[in-house]
Formats: C-alpha cells, structure tokens, sequence
C-alpha cells in the first residue's frame, strides 16, 4: 500500500508565511506527479499547485508569486511554500500523488488526508 501523510498546516494572520509537507511512504516503485488541491467551506477542491518527476512546475493564477512548490524525490516528499497568505486561502489542503506501486505495472492516484490552513485578517 502507499501513504501520503500532510503536516504543517495551522493558524496563520494574514501576509504571513506556512510551509506544508507530504510524504508518501510504502511500496512505492515511482512517482510522476505530486500536487496540492485545496478545499474551502462549500466550494469545490481545487488545484493549487503541481510538479512533475522532471522538474515543471505548475501554479493556479490565485497563487502565482505568492506559493513555492517543490519535492525532494530521494525522500518522496513534496512541499508548498506559502507566502503572503490572504483570508481567502483558508481550505483544507490536499496532497495528491501519481505513483507505480512496487507491486504493480499501472499508475494510481493517492490522496493524503488533507491539513487544515487557517489564515485570519
């Protein structure tokens, strides 16, 4: 099986700073993309931000200059760097993987168990 655990949400005013991190962990024989989703109150999860085993990287136009994303692949582990966090960025935020199973030939996708970010004005 594989595990996506999230840590580093929590309170935060607003214009500061939180770093949230995902580690997958289990058979893992490799993995291709690694996201951050989130989730407000009654509205639909979106994409935040996304990269790939090569190295791209992809931002949500509500985000862009403000959230870094990045992975460590020695440790399956993804980071989002958040910076200037607005009221508006309170969500639930989701880390999502695309990982081959050590055990399998197929892609599947792993949601981890989302961290809550609450950022106050």
């Amino acid at each position: 099986q594989v595990q996506l655990v999230e840590s580093g949400g929590g309170l935060v005013q607003a214009g500061g700073s939180l770093r949230l991190s995902c580690a997958a962990s289990g058979s893992i024989f490799s993995i291709n993309a690694m996201d951050w989703y989130r989730q407000a109150p009654g509205k639909q999860r979106e994409l935040v931000a996304g990269t790939i085993s090569g190295g791209s990287t992809n931002y949500a136009d509500f985000v862009k200059g403000r959230f870094t994303i990045s992975r460590d692949n020695a440790k399956n582990t993804v980071y989002l760097q958040m910076n200037s966090l607005k009221p508006e960025d309170t969500a639930v935020y989701y880390c999502f993987a695309q990982v081959r199973a050590s055990y399998s030939t197929t892609w599947r996708g792993y949601w981890g168990q989302g961290t809550q970010v609450t950022v106050s004005s």
